[in-house]
């Protein structure tokens, strides 16, 4: 059985994926998957556990902007679109940014952008804060199946192959964070 962690065990939950575990945890919609974005074992974890491809990048989700700075290039990015992403955060927006060389390879996939978001989901802030940096963020379901909007949907997904659950309440958004290209301004996801 995953190891079951609460908002008070936080510290205990941030250590697991320091050391390369794989954790289930709520977001402001939906149950997420995360893990280290540097550690390409727990990454191929994930993929295997969602049987996804590895060409689909994922987000990461942050507690502030300083979290998600040295990844997005800023050299390519208008002040003013900057602005825009900035003030929309903290908030259930993710927006997609010229990527850093910060960005391992594997996180973006096929995609030449990085998506970013700083939550304002209290549990999401917490967990950020304590690992110490952004996380990989993508939904708790295998890949086809409807996404994991508690723990024992996530316990029932995915069984003892994941290392632990974060179990705190969902941010009470119906549906997951729009996406929209910063560059542009277009919705990928709405």
């Amino acid at each position: 059985m995953p190891q079951t962690f609460t908002l008070d065990g936080l510290d205990a939950a941030a250590a697991l994926l320091r050391a390369g575990g794989v954790l289930a945890y709520p977001t402001e919609a939906v149950y997420g998957l995360g893990c280290d974005p540097h550690d390409r074992a727990a990454f191929d974890r994930i993929f295997a556990l969602k049987q996804r491809p590895p060409t689909q990048g994922v987000l990461l989700i942050a507690a502030d902007f300083a979290q998600v700075e040295r990844y997005i290039d800023l050299a390519s990015v208008p002040g003013e679109v900057l602005a825009q992403a900035r003030a929309s955060w903290p908030g259930p927006n993710t927006w997609i940014f010229p990527r850093s060389s910060a960005v391992p390879e594997w996180v973006a996939g096929a995609h030449a952008g990085i998506a970013l978001r700083v939550t304002a989901h209290a549990p999401s802030i917490a967990l950020c804060r304590a690992f110490g940096g952004a996380l990989v963020s993508t939904s708790a379901n295998p890949h086809g199946q409807p996404s994991a909007r508690s723990v024992q949907a996530v316990r029932d997904y995915f069984g003892d192959a994941l290392d632990g659950v974060l179990d705190a309440p969902l941010g009470g958004q119906e549906r997951p964070s729009t996406i929209r290209d910063a560059l542009t301004g277009a919705i990928i996801r709405a």
